[in-house]
């Protein structure tokens, strides 16, 4: 089983993909456990979660003694041994892709930290196997969206949570339904022939040609 540890300053934005669709089916099926850690429960006293960074500048950084607490906690109760992860969002990461997802479904343990404001203490790195990923070159306002993802995309890929032909890819070549012609727009005879073998290696051809345009290859 994967056990999928989220720390956030908005676990409220979770319930609905933990509860619905895919993932909620996976949880219930026993594949996969989901747990949300609020980092404000990890301050203590009148503590913050953020602060002001070094040197002056705008925004806001998420503090490190939440962030370790919350880390301890979690990695104090996990057994010894477990292959597992930890992953914060960010920007300036590593680019999130398939591959990558498929290697996180075989963990035991995947702990999503999500990023937000200005980012996190440069230190957290350097005390914990962190590794950032990043969902594209762009901003958002926190790391719970890029975790969102990051969660949906890996938990469809655990071993038992949805037909293997599904998780397989077939969805990065084109797809068509009913009706076979539409506005003059017909489906490729090949998807009409009845013929699997001939299909799948157009769908295989298919999905090779839209990934080196989506690259600038071809």
């Amino acid at each position: 089983m994967l056990t999928v540890d989220v720390i956030t300053l908005f676990p409220e934005m979770f319930a609905p993909a933990i509860g619905l669709s895919i993932v909620g089916r996976a949880i219930e099926r026993g594949f996969v456990d989901v747990r949300l850690h609020q980092l404000l429960d990890f301050c203590e006293g009148s503590e913050r979660a953020d602060d002001t960074p070094y040197g002056g500048g705008p925004g806001m950084v998420l503090r490190l003694e939440p962030l370790a607490r919350a880390l301890d906690q979690i990695l104090a109760a996990a057994p010894e041994g477990e292959r597992r992860t930890i992953v914060l969002t960010s920007p300036a990461g590593t680019p999130f892709s398939q591959t990558v997802a498929e290697r996180f479904s075989a963990l035991e343990r995947l702990v999503l930290i999500c990023g937000h404001y200005e980012g996190v203490d440069e230190r957290l790195a350097q005390l914990y196997p962190v590794e950032p990923i990043s969902v594209g070159d762009f901003i958002l306002t926190g790391g719970e969206i890029p975790a969102l993802a990051i969660l949906d995309a890996t938990v469809r890929l655990v071993e038992g949570t949805i037909r293997p032909e599904s998780a397989a890819g077939d969805q990065l070549a084109a797809a068509y339904t009913r009706p076979p012609r539409f506005r003059g727009v017909q489906v490729p005879d090949v998807l009409l022939s009845g013929d699997h073998a001939k299909i799948s290696a157009w769908r295989r051809d298919e999905a090779r040609r839209r990934a080196a345009r989506r690259r600038g290859t071809q």
